[in-house]
């Protein structure tokens, strides 16, 4: 039996960290075998892209250079973790998958989509999500949310409101184009109204995969 791969998106402050635990909660409650990892990241090298990424720095990075590290920490991330836990019969719950890059290097930076699909094609290699949750906020929300955690910004949280108003934008219009698998998720509710909308798509999904 296959696992299932679920992803997690959306712009900063959208609390998907803490959505993240309970769906991870939920899905083991149900007698799921959980592997819960991130993107940038998930692997060594991974990780270690992931600091090079969203390190602060007073040198810009370029936009392509940008998109291929993000692509080779995925094309690991793939390889040594999802399609193992995937083949197990594993369930898979990644903080971000493709629809990132999409939304960020693509919405964000201005890449030309055909591009980024073009990587994603030679990288994903028939690897995709089953369901992924976009928590979706108004940017300036999100952005007080950040604020409010004082903490250091990472790179990408430093980029000017603009930046994230392209990437939101993006976000829904993936959503629009592939209601199927993206389920779109009000955060700006209280976290209870959050995870009730949450149950009833797990439900779902947990009962369907059970058929």
């Amino acid at each position: 039996m296959s696992g299932k791969f679920i992803s997690i998106e959306g712009i900063e402050g959208a609390g998907k960290s803490t959505q993240l635990q309970f769906i991870a909660d939920y899905l083991r409650s149900h007698g799921k075998q959980v592997v819960v990892t991130r993107e940038p990241g998930g692997t060594l090298l991974g990780e270690e892209i992931r600091q090079v990424l969203l390190k602060p720095t007073d040198q810009a990075m370029g936009e392509d250079t940008e998109l291929l590290l993000m692509f080779a920490a995925r094309s690991e991330h793939i390889k040594q973790v999802i399609e193992p836990a995937l083949k197990r019969g594993d369930w898979v719950l990644s903080d971000r998958f493709v629809d990132a890059t999409f939304a960020y290097q693509g919405g964000g930076r201005g890449i030309d989509e055909q591009r980024i699909s073009e990587l994603a094609s030679w990288t994903l290699q028939g690897c995709h999500t089953d369901v992924t949750f976009l928590f979706d906020l108004p940017v300036a929300v999100g952005q007080t949310r950040v604020e409010q955690r004082q903490q250091q910004k990472d790179r990408f949280e430093q980029e000017k409101q603009a930046f994230f108003e392209r990437v939101r934008i993006c976000y829904l219009a993936r959503a629009k184009a592939e209601p199927q698998r993206i389920k779109l998720i009000d955060a700006s509710q209280s976290i209870e109204a959050i995870q009730q909308q949450l149950s009833q798509h797990l439900v779902q999904l947990v009962d369907n995969a059970a058929l």
